[in-house]
């Protein structure tokens, strides 16, 4: 699906990934997705654009400074109309603020948060940059979810700064609920028995594939490793990665065709 205008408040709308080396990064996620590369000049730290058929689907920076350098890892942008008041609201429930809001360039503003179980989650208010304009299909973001242990804190933060309403997927063992937003689907978040992997609080990315176990084969040629699966679903097969830097993403089948205009 090809989404160019700018996501509703609460949508999950952008993902980019932090690595030492953007160039391994690229070298990795290019063959995996068929992605393409626009790189930023130096005044942008060479932020680099993944593209997919000419579309915006994620993005590749390297960290600023030299020492205590933050792990290789995903991060999630929820859009906001008004990214310093939903700062505001989200610190007032209980979020830490990791990068206060600012402007770049001409793109956009953001800001990134901790939430208060320990997730690391970014805001993205849309300037000419309105985040992933190619989804749910192959090569693009399909679904984003907030991992922690505790369901009920995570139901409240969120609930509190976007407004969702939720749906309770809990099982016996598993904490789970879908996020909705003015009656779509658009996340979820998971309490005890969510995270497949032992890991910290964080926002996991699932990227769709046509075929789970050739991509996850893929994945392993490049430098990847498997942490679970391929294993079925109720929404589609899929696995967890270990990228070459330590980064962990999902990729998860789809049925969905590529969008009529991209190339065939």
């Amino acid at each position: 699906m090809i989404h160019e205008a700018a996501w509703p408040q609460g949508t999950p709308a952008w993902v980019d990934i932090t690595v030492p080396d953007r160039n391994a990064a690229m070298a990795f996620y290019g063959p995996l997705f068929g992605w393409d590369f626009v790189e930023g000049g130096p005044d942008m730290g060479f932020y680099t654009m993944a593209t997919r058929h000419g579309q915006v689907v994620a993005g590749i920076g390297e960290p600023m400074g030299g020492d205590n350098l933050p792990p290789a890892a995903w991060t999630t942008y929820l859009a906001t109309d008004d990214v310093d008041a939903t700062v505001e609201i989200a610190a007032a429930a209980g979020a830490t603020v990791l990068m206060a809001p600012i402007a770049v360039m001409g793109f956009g503003r953001m800001a990134l948060l901790v939430d208060p179980a320990g997730a690391v989650v970014g805001l993205w208010q849309s300037g000419s940059h309105t985040g992933a304009n190619l989804v749910n299909e192959p090569g693009g973001m399909i679904w984003t979810e907030g991992l922690s242990h505790d369901l009920a804190g995570a139901r409240q933060f969120y609930g509190t700064v976007f407004r969702y309403t939720f749906d309770d997927m809990s099982a016996a063992g598993f904490d789970y609920a879908a996020v909705n937003l003015d009656g779509r689907t658009v996340g979820g978040l998971g309490g005890t028995g969510s995270m497949l992997v032992e890991a910290p609080p964080h926002w996991q990315v699932y990227f769709a594939v046509g075929d789970t176990d050739a991509a996850t084969a893929r994945a392993v040629t490049l430098g990847a490793a498997v942490l679970v699966g391929p294993r079925d679903s109720p929404h589609g097969r899929l696995a967890i990665l270990s990228g070459p830097a330590g980064e962990q993403f999902t990729l998860i089948s789809t049925t969905e065709p590529e969008s009529p205009d991209a190339p065939a």
